[in-house]
């Protein structure tokens, strides 16, 4: 990860609040004219990199452009920063303007991506072709658990809770699980990295809002999610689903890693997005 952070860098991005630009793992533009553009935005604890086996076998004539999150991969991380999706989609934006970027994109986002994407298309919609979300962990805000699902939204938030109050634990339990093949190889947490991890898992995951802006998207969304996923309330998508006309939902039978199954379901959703016209907002 970049760590390095001088005066001028803090003034820039702390004090006059200028979104970064971020690293860029991926950046593929066919020969000739392209049908579409797909941005890919990585899980939490990851980067770029867990796109790897997803972008390999796309279509040459699609567009493909992989970036690390803030925090993340070799994106700046700075210890000052809120890293909410707020600020996320802020710099996507701004890299996105770096690349050049003049026509509207169809986003895909994992997990923690998936709120970012969410937040990037409800701020900046005109940008937005369509958005491909991959296993959502989308939570009611805590006014609303008392009316929906108290226990498993609350029991989850409890569970992020403990691992904030026992990173060292956190941190061993995680790279056993890399070590097993339970989560993406990629997925990099150390006791270095967990201080960011942890203000990414609460900032974005504990404290979201994301439902909210969900049920008002009039973009094309299309939501991927594992029939073992354990983190993700598979109620409150049908409740997203059923509210608004612009969702709809497909069941893979995977976890909440993109493995298998997961990487022929996302390939379909893209060549069925990049044959649509985006939504007239």
């Amino acid at each position: 990860m970049c760590h390095t952070e001088n005066m001028w860098d803090k003034f820039i991005h702390k004090w006059l609040r200028v979104p970064y630009a971020l690293h860029v793992h991926t950046n593929k533009r066919p020969a000739g004219k392209s049908r579409a553009t797909v941005l890919f935005l990585h899980g939490i604890g990851n980067s770029g990199e867990a796109w790897r086996d997803v972008i390999r076998d796309l279509p040459d004539d699609i567009r493909v452009i992989v970036i690390d999150l803030l925090g993340f991969g070799k994106s700046p991380s700075p210890p000052w920063a809120i890293y909410d999706a707020k600020t996320q989609a802020k710099s996507v934006a701004t890299t996105f303007l770096r690349l050049g970027v003049m026509k509207p994109v169809i986003i895909v986002g994992h997990s923690l991506g998936a709120l970012v994407a969410v937040e990037a298309a409800k701020r900046y919609p005109f940008a937005v072709r369509s958005l491909i979300l991959c296993s959502p962990p989308f939570y009611r805000a805590n006014e609303e658990q008392q009316r929906f699902l108290p226990r498993y939204d609350s029991l989850l938030k409890e569970i992020y809770s403990l691992a904030k109050r026992h990173p060292r634990e956190f941190v061993t339990i995680s790279q056993l699980a890399v070590r097993l093949g339970l989560v993406n190889k990629s997925y990099d947490v150390t006791h270095e990295n967990t201080p960011i991890y942890m203000n990414a898992l609460t900032a974005s995951i504990i404290n979201q809002t994301i439902l909210d802006d969900a049920i008002k998207l009039t973009i094309p969304t299309r939501i991927l999610y594992g029939q073992f996923d354990p983190v993700v309330i598979f109620s409150n998508l049908r409740w997203l689903a059923k509210n608004n006309p612009h969702v709809s939902l497909k069941t893979v039978l995977a976890g909440h890693e993109m493995f298998g199954p997961y990487i022929a379901a996302i390939h379909k959703e893209i060549e069925q997005a990049s044959e649509k016209p985006k939504t007239m907002l």
